[in-house]
């Protein structure tokens, strides 16, 4: 059985920094071929894309967190990361990891009906 668990979101203010983790179990064998996102939903708003990394390690950020954003993978911990910097206000809403299973050739790495699994998802509150 597959698990994403999300972790780290929290209340700052803007400005400040935050460093999302994300442990996937029983996807030992094929983690690291695995293509991984971040994704948010901010309320009243639709599930979007911000950092994805291919299974070849393309990395793709949305424009509004190019820049302040890193998403990095540590294979022998099982761990997809999102450092996030200079969080706005904007930034507030529900993270959620997401995961498809084995080496991709090709995806569209921020639709989200190309990812099979999804965590449950962090909240992340930036203050004004």
């Amino acid at each position: 059985q597959v698990q994403l668990v999300e972790s780290g979101g929290g209340s700052v203010q803007a400005g400040g920094s935050l460093k999302l983790s994300c442990i996937a179990s029983g996807l030992t064998s094929t983690f690291s071929d695995s293509p991984m996102g971040w994704f948010r939903q901010a309320p009243g708003k639709e599930r979007e894309g911000i950092a994805a990394m291919s299974s070849g390690g393309s990395i793709r950020y949305t424009d509004s967190v190019k820049g302040r954003f890193t998403i990095s993978k540590d294979n022998a911990k099982n761990a997809l990361y999102l450092e996030m910097n200079n969080l706005k206000p904007e930034d507030t809403a529900m993270y959620y990891c997401a995961a498809d299973p084995g080496w991709r050739n090709a995806i569209r790495l921020f639709d989200i009906q190309e990812y099979k699994y999804w965590g449950q998802g962090t909240q992340v509150t930036v203050s004004s």
